[in-house]
């Protein structure tokens, strides 16, 4: 049987670590050059580097300052070499994202991008900046204020043979389609007969980001994940960002892509040839004997940072990074829990219904008779989020509840 394990308190630090490398396939190419954005902005390197450009605001610089930026990357520190000195170049992940766009509409010109203010704008988070003066405003249209009709018409438009990339300024919006993703992103392939594939990306901002409010707050992961024939992958790192982008792009299915908004100024160095991720592929974070801790998105680094104290405790998790919130990559999970025998799933979505509760269910089926220990799942908690910052932080998990929860589980 499954245990949920609910707690709260702990600090409200956020460590932004290092991305690890995970199975890809490169592809002989070259990058393509991008537009820079030139905007005032605090940057967590990969390799824990806090580099600020403030334009005088103060109260900004304290506020970056409380960042835990030492979080455990691998199971033994090592010197890291210069960041000038690895091959690749240097991005933030909202860049990746456009630099991925960017290749894919040079490559394809059936790739078309939709949304509120995604073309001379460059939308709310400048994933498409510049891209309506290279491309124009037929392939990066500006729609109204109106996601159950633009969202139509991307799933329309991908049924006559284009690949629009469907931009949700937040994710929360796109409850106003869930009609056209559900009755018809998901299920025109098989109610057509096969007659049409949807290959649509569906893409934008969401999680519990700082004071956003309720509705601006959502996880649609829970929303998202009942729906025949639609994938989803969100992603957490730069170099995962720009993948799953071409990956998603490149499928015959619809994907649905969770990026979330506190992830978009992490930069890392990502490499300078093509690559794509697999979208059913999770990723090793950190191996580890004693205990597997599953997570996506911006709890990876939640995560890590507890893995820090862990290892200064003498446990030795293992961290993976799902990144596939649907289909679950069970070979590499299934791997995992035959090896170290225990599972903590650390999840910012909801406790009731949410990634957790499903992939709780899936281990249980089918690697139940490895575990040594009930399942404990940490979630944030079936409440709407608040706007103060201080209740907003206790209800979503912190990595002092996951130190907790790792050294129950170890006992």
């Amino acid at each position: 049987m499954a245990t949920i394990f609910q707690g709260l308190g702990g600090g409200a630090a956020t460590a932004l670590t290092n991305s690890f490398d995970s199975k890809k396939l490169l592809l002989p190419s070259t990058r393509r050059s991008v537009s820079e954005r030139k905007v005032s902005f605090s940057v967590v390197r990969s390799d824990g580097t806090v580099n600020l450009n403030l334009g005088g605001s103060s109260a900004r610089a304290r506020r970056v300052d409380q960042l835990i930026t030492n979080a455990v990357a691998t199971k033994a520190d090592s010197s890291a070499a210069s960041s000038t000195s690895k091959p690749g170049h240097e991005l933030l992940l909202f860049e990746a994202l456009r630099e991925g766009l960017e290749e894919e509409m040079d490559r394809d010109p059936h790739v078309c991008v939709m949304g509120e203010d995604v073309g001379h704008y460059g939308g709310s988070y400048k994933v498409t900046k510049g891209l309506a003066d290279k491309y124009g405003d037929l392939r990066v249209l500006d729609t109204p204020i109106a996601e159950n009709s633009f969202t139509g018409m991307g799933i329309g438009a991908a049924m006559t043979g284009l690949r629009p990339i469907i931009e949700g300024m937040n994710m929360g919006f796109l409850l106003l389609a869930f009609n056209q993703i559900s009755n018809n992103c998901g299920m025109l392939h098989y109610t057509s007969g096969g007659q049409f594939t949807i290959p649509v990306v569906i893409r934008g901002p969401g999680g519990v980001g700082r004071q956003l409010g309720a509705e601006h707050s959502q996880r649609l992961e829970s929303y998202f994940q009942s729906i025949p024939g639609i994938q989803m992958v969100a992603c957490s790192t730069p170099y995962n960002a720009k993948g799953l982008m071409k990956a998603a792009i490149r499928s015959e299915n619809p994907v649905i892509l969770f990026e979330h908004v506190l992830l978009y100024n992490l930069k890392e160095r990502i490499p300078d040839e093509e690559y794509i991720c697999n979208l059913e592929e999770a990723e090793m974070v950190r191996p580890g004997e004693h205990v597997t801790i599953l997570t996506y998105s911006r709890m990876r680094y939640h995560v890590m940072q507890a893995a820090k104290t862990l290892v200064n405790k003498g446990y030795d998790p293992e961290v993976i990074d799902i990144r596939s919130l649907k289909p679950f990559d069970l070979h590499t999970i299934g791997n995992s829990v035959k090896k170290t025998h225990r599972v903590l799933i650390v999840e910012e979505c909801m406790r009731t219904g949410g990634i957790g509760a499903s992939l709780t269910a899936a281990i249980t089926e089918n690697f139940h008779d490895y575990l040594d220990a009930p399942i404990v799942c940490l979630s944030s908690q079936d409440v709407p989020t608040p706007y103060a910052g201080t209740l907003e932080e206790w209800t979503v998990v912190q990595p002092a509840q996951i130190v907790t929860a790792v050294e129950q589980l170890c006992q």
